[in-house]
């Protein structure tokens, strides 16, 4: 069974509160918040090289230790993050087993993405357009 597991240290950012509204010039946009821009740096640089993305149906299992009780349980970050590394696109979670934890010292996330039994590799190859097969019925008139 091909699978991930990597521990990644660091307190995330929920996704929910990881944004912030700035002005640029004459407009305001919405973007990431320093938290988790940081953690952001910080996830990407603990990714080892030579990690192949999984294709297919994954299935993800992971405890998010936090440093105080505070923070709401959100992994959202986390799996957008593992894009291109342990998957392709986050929309090949197709099972989440998310668990929360409390270690003060030494906030991380255990992380570990499976392939799921009898996934398919996404087809490489265009859809077959279906015929629609059209019978005129004649009036006697």
């Amino acid at each position: 069974m091909q699978a991930i597991r990597l521990t990644i240290y660091g307190e995330p950012a929920s996704k929910a509160n990881s944004r912030r509204v700035v002005r640029i010039g004459n407009r305001v946009a919405s973007i990431k918040s320093e938290k988790a821009l940081n953690y952001a740096s910080m996830f990407k640089q603990q990714i080892p090289d030579g990690i192949v993305p999984i294709e297919g149906d994954v299935s993800v299992s992971m405890t998010i230790y936090y440093a105080s009780r505070r923070p709401d349980l959100d992994e959202s970050l986390i799996l957008d993050l593992f894009q291109d590394a342990a998957y392709l696109n986050d929309r090949q979670v197709k099972e989440k087993h998310i668990f929360w934890g409390l270690d003060k010292e030494n906030p991380r996330t255990i992380i570990e993405v499976t392939k799921k039994e009898g996934s398919e590799e996404p087809s490489k190859h265009p859809r077959k357009e279906k015929t629609k097969s059209h019978s005129k019925g004649v009036n006697a008139g």
